[in-house]
This record gives structure tokens, C-alpha cells and sequence, in this order.
């Protein structure tokens, strides 16, 4: 599946893909945002996220930036099973932080989710990434008033997050803003 944004394109990750993503997310200061990846994040780990089979209710995606040079790997966003039904993940590379790429790849994906019947994804951030929370807030999360410890491989400790939901109907698939999925 492959979804173009008003600047994106988001892609599945091709096993060639391991050098860039690696470039993109060796940066201490985004893996301790993530729930799930190691710091340090290693040539091994490039390799086995990017020839990760999709599941198809849950897909992930390559944020990438077109250019007339090729395209860039902006970041990594997707849905997957967890706590709750569906819940969402996302990253950015420092050197695209405060473009909007978070915001507009998050809008992206829940249209995705709605289209796979999801009614409701789930969110958690770390409540020291107060930037984390702005992105999920301006695509249409409220936050549940629950708060938790969640472990990050990329902290080695537990961590405060803040849990957030979003209900989806038809209207997540509308506007100037969204897209066509192929």
C-alpha cells in the first residue's frame, strides 16, 4: 500500500532500505521517544525493520520526501495490535522536526486505519515530548486521563506517557489535506 500526502509519500520499507533508515534514526534524542527500538540502534536492527513483512490491518510505512534527486526518508509511521485494538507509532528525524512531515504523515496513516475498519486508534507519548502530544492533539486526539509507566529499550527505563485516543469515521478520509491510497 502506498499513500501520497500533500508533501509525502509514504511506502512499506524495502529491505534495501537498512542504510538510510539506520541514518535517519541513529540519534539518541528519537529512539528515547520510541517504545520499541533499541539505542544504540545498529546495522542489525536497520536490517530486520526494514525487510518486516506488513501485516495488512496493521501497516507501517517509509515517510519519505520527494525530490528531484530521489526521495528521502523523513521517518516511520504506522499502526500496529497492542494494548488496545489499534494503536498508532510514529517517528521523525531531528533534521525534519518542526516541518509539519509528523502531523501530515499521522493524518495519512488514520485515514489508512479508518479504511482497514479501525473506529479507534490509540496513542501514548512520553510526558517529557510534550511535541509528541502538539502532533497527536492537532490530528484529532483527546487525551483519556490515564498515565503509565512503559519501558523503552531506547531509555533502558521505565518512562511517564500519557495516553491518548481517536475515533474515526468517514470524514477522516476527506479534505485538501488527504489523499489518494493505492
Amino acid at each position: 500500500m502506498f499513500i501520497r500526502s500533500e508533501r509525502l509519500f509514504l511506502r512499506p520499507g524495502w529491505p534495501e532500505d537498512w542504510p538510510e533508515l539506520l541514518a535517519a534514526i541513529d540519534d539518541e534524542g528519537v529512539v528515547r521517544n520510541l517504545a520499541r527500538a533499541p539505542w544504540p540502534y545498529a546495522a542489525a536492527d536497520a536490517r530486520a525493520f526494514a525487510g518486516r513483512a506488513q501485516e495488512p490491518r496493521f501497516p507501517h510505512f517509509f515517510v519519505t520526501l520527494p525530490e528531484a534527486a530521489g526521495a528521502r526518508l523523513v521517518g516511520v509511521c504506522g499502526i500496529h495490535p497492542g494494548e488496545h485494538e489499534c494503536e498508532l507509532g510514529y517517528w521523525i528525524a531531528r533534521e525534519f522536526w518542526g516541518c509539519g512531515f509528523a502531523t501530515e504523515a499521522v493524518r495519512a496513516v488514520l485515514c489508512v486505519a479508518r479504511l482497514l475498519g479501525h473506529e479507534r486508534v490509540h496513542a501514548n507519548h512520553f510526558a517529557d515530548n510534550p511535541a509528541s502530544g502538539r502532533v497527536l492533539r492537532k490530528c484529532g486526539f483527546a487525551p483519556t486521563g490515564k498515565r503509565g509507566m512503559l519501558h523503552s529499550p531506547g531509555r533502558a527505563v521505565p518512562a511517564d506517557t500519557i495516553g491518548f485516543v481517536r475515533e474515526l469515521d468517514e470524514a477522516d478520509c476527506d479534505g485538501p489535506e488527504l489523499m489518494r491510497a493505492a
